[in-house]
C-alpha cells in the first residue's frame, strides 16, 4: 500500500464487527476487534482466523510449544454492528461541531 496517504477505515480497535466472508464467516455473531493493521489494510477479529504457531522456549514461556491465536484478515471481510437493529450495517462520517464523527447508516446512531 502506498505510505504518501494513510486510508481511513471506519473499523477501529473494540468496535464489534461480523465476519462477512471467509471461513469463519458469520453475520449473526458480533465479535470484538483487537487491532486495526492500517498499512495493510487488515483487521485482528477475536475468534476469527485461529492459526497454531510453535512457539522456542524462551524467558517469558519457558515451556514453549504449540499455542493458538488469532491470524489478521482483510478489513474488507468485516462490517460494522449494529447494536439498535441487530445487524450489520455500513458507516459513513459526518461532521459535528467541527468534530468527524461516525454514523451508523441503517439506525443513523453515532458510533463512540
Amino acid at each position: 500500500m502506498s505510505t504518501r496517504f494513510k486510508p481511513k477505515y471506519g473499523v477501529k480497535k473494540g468496535d464489534t464487527v461480523v465476519v462477512i466472508a471467509g471461513d469463519d464467516k458469520d453475520l449473526k455473531k458480533p465479535r470484538r476487534v483487537l487491532e486495526v493493521i492500517v498499512d495493510k489494510g487488515r483487521v485482528i477479529v477475536e475468534g476469527v482466523n485461529i492459526v497454531t504457531k510453535h512457539t522456542k522456549p524462551s524467558a517469558q514461556n519457558t515451556k514453549g510449544g504449540i499455542v493458538k491465536r488469532e491470524a489478521s484478515i482483510s478489513i474488507s471481510n468485516v462490517m460494522m454492528w449494529d447494536a439498535k437493529k441487530g445487524e450489520p450495517t455500513k458507516i459513513k462520517r459526518t461532521r459535528e461541531n467541527g468534530k468527524l464523527v461516525r454514523v451508523s447508516k441503517k439506525s443513523g446512531e453515532v458510533i463512540k
